[in-house]
């Protein structure tokens, strides 16, 4: 028997939707204020190995020379990336959602086994409530790692007024590395999220627009008592 279920309150879907264009937005700017200065490659005994990016990068996609544009919407929709992180917070704190988010301390064995039963290796997944022990972390890990994006930010966008953020994050070089860390990190998340949802079909693409998901309930069965011989019917 079908039977439809309420997953996702309407909070959390407002904020999950509005942060996805908002953070694309942000690592489309980034990336066009990163041009100004790509600096990070991985060398080693003076070898250049990798570079993030290669100029045909920046061609394909139209992100040189537009760098006061770049800066322009990178330093305004900071404030909404900010502000709406700041609205989910308050909402997971107030409703008591941060239980069903924050990790457990079996979270990341049980993690283990989410990996290995969505490669195929492992038959069952460990039993779950409303996320895995893998979503647990991700979801708390994107949460940190967007502090950590405001702050980084923070420190680079005015080094001189917040230089208490700016020492914090160990001086603007620093700073910088870690807010370009972080938004790899982001990519990748989005990625890894993308081919999770894929995996886990369509009633649980709905539910995040929805809020509600369809699931199969087995009717509990309906037991007879039979009299025993020794027992005579009521006339």
């Amino acid at each position: 028997m079908k039977v439809i279920k309420e997953k996702h309150p309407l909070a959390m879907r407002w904020t999950h939707w509005v942060n996805f264009p908002l953070l694309s937005i942000m690592i489309w700017s980034g990336l066009i204020i990163y041009w100004g200065n790509d600096e990070y490659k991985i060398t080693l005994f003076g070898h250049t190995y990798f570079k993030f990016f290669p100029q045909g990068f920046y061609d394909a996609l139209g992100l040189q020379g537009h760098l006061a544009k770049g800066m322009a919407f990178h330093f305004l929709f900071m404030w909404f990336f900010a502000l709406n992180g700041v609205i989910y917070i308050l909402y997971t704190i107030i409703s008591g959602e941060w239980r069903e988010l924050v990790p457990q301390k079996k979270s990341f064995k049980e993690a283990w086994l989410v990996l290995l039963h969505d490669l195929h290796i492992r038959k069952m997944a460990p039993p779950q409530k409303k996320y895995n022990a893998a979503q647990r972390i991700a979801y708390t890990a994107i949460i940190v790692m967007g502090l950590g994006s405001l702050i980084t930010g923070l420190a680079i966008y005015k080094p001189v007024q917040f230089y208490y953020l700016t020492w914090l994050c160990g001086g603007y070089h620093l700073a910088r590395i870690f807010h370009f860390a972080l938004t790899i990190g982001y990519v990748l998340f989005f990625v890894i999220h993308i081919v999770q949802v894929v995996l886990a079909g369509w009633n649980n693409f709905r539910s995040v627009i929805s809020g509600f998901e369809v699931i199969n309930e087995n009717p509990k069965p309906i037991v007879e008592i039979t009299p025993t011989s020794d027992e005579k019917p009521v006339q």
